[in-house]
């Protein structure tokens, strides 16, 4: 009997070694990706015409999946379908340099957040509450490119996506989401469905008050015809690229524009609500010092359709 436990015994320990080895290969301080669903959403999108009356309204669907960032706050995300578009503003006699030329750019397929970041999604991947106007969902401006980009790293690092800002050709497409229009909306807006001062509207538009504050996101009701909401107005967006006095010689395949230009800057896009409406069309840019933050600059994030673990 003793030389049969004995035995057994040393079979046991050969086991726990052969074991042990192979569990200390693994890093268990590391969460496993997560598994993403993709499902089908549907939201709302109106047209207007150039006196800002609603011509067409429809419900459409698209693909999007949602991330669970802690407890019940989740980021929710929608996807963009590759394709091609003219990006900037074409010759039509106005001033518009800085958006010139136009010219033709092909994007890859990502996904792109539904809507802007908000405080609860800050505070449950950061430390604190940079935002001047609270509220758990309401954007979380006053925050710099700087604190957007290591926003991202910290989001991949609990998510094992890899998170990023847009460049600026994926967030005009994302925002023109298919239309040749001055606006997602079509010819102009209203301040019912964009949060920005009416004073100066767009073409025949009527002029209307502004609310002087950001708005929680998705509150106005209707998206773009990706699925998007607030792309026009409420708060600035930053994105990846360099700041560029022009389009010449810019990437036609969609990716950031690092290179040459000014890199002390970095671009924003979409206009907020401190913006006229006139100013908020779709190719209109803005420029954007990256280490300081103001209550009209904020982000949003897109991922690659293909997940990238850690």
């Amino acid at each position: 009997m003793s030389s049969k436990k004995g035995i057994n015994i040393g079979i046991l320990a050969i086991i726990t070694v052969i074991v042990l080895a192979t569990y200390s290969k693994y890093d268990f301080s590391k969460k496993a990706t997560r598994q993403t669903k993709v499902v089908e959403c549907s939201f709302t999108t109106v047209t207007l015409n150039d006196k800002g009356e609603e011509i067409e309204k429809l419900t459409r669907k698209t693909n999007c999946f949602v991330e669970t960032l802690d407890n019940d706050v989740v980021l929710e995300m929608v996807e963009i379908p590759a394709g091609s578009f003219l990006m900037g503003s074409k010759e039509d006699g106005q001033d518009h340099e800085v958006e010139r030329p136009q010219h033709q750019v092909n994007v890859a397929g990502f996904y792109m957040g539904k809507f802007e970041i908000t405080q609860a999604q800050w505070k449950a991947v950061m430390d604190g509450d940079p935002s001047y106007f609270k509220g758990e969902t309401f954007p979380v401006e006053n925050v710099s490119w700087e604190d957007a980009k290591e926003f991202c790293k910290r989001l991949s690092k609990k998510t094992g996506k890899q998170y990023r800002l847009p460049s600026e050709a994926e967030w005009e497409y994302a925002c023109r989401a298919g239309t040749n229009t001055p606006f997602a909306f079509g010819e102009t807006i209203r301040t019912e469905i964009v949060n920005s001062d009416g004073k100066y509207p767009y073409a025949n538009a009527p002029t209307s008050e502004g609310r002087k504050r950001t708005v929680e996101v998705g509150s106005l009701g209707v998206a773009n015809r990706f699925g998007l909401y607030d792309m026009h107005g409420n708060v600035w967006e930053w994105c990846e690229d360099v700041w560029h006095d022009s389009y010449q010689d810019a990437p036609n395949d969609g990716s950031p524009w690092l290179i040459g230009g000014d890199s002390t800057y970095r671009v924003l896009r979409g206009g907020s609500w401190t913006n006229f409406s006139a100013f908020l069309y779709t190719a209109s840019r803005g420029i954007g010092n990256p280490t300081t933050g103001d209550k009209i600059t904020v982000f949003r994030v897109v991922v690659s359709k293909k997940f990238s673990s850690r």
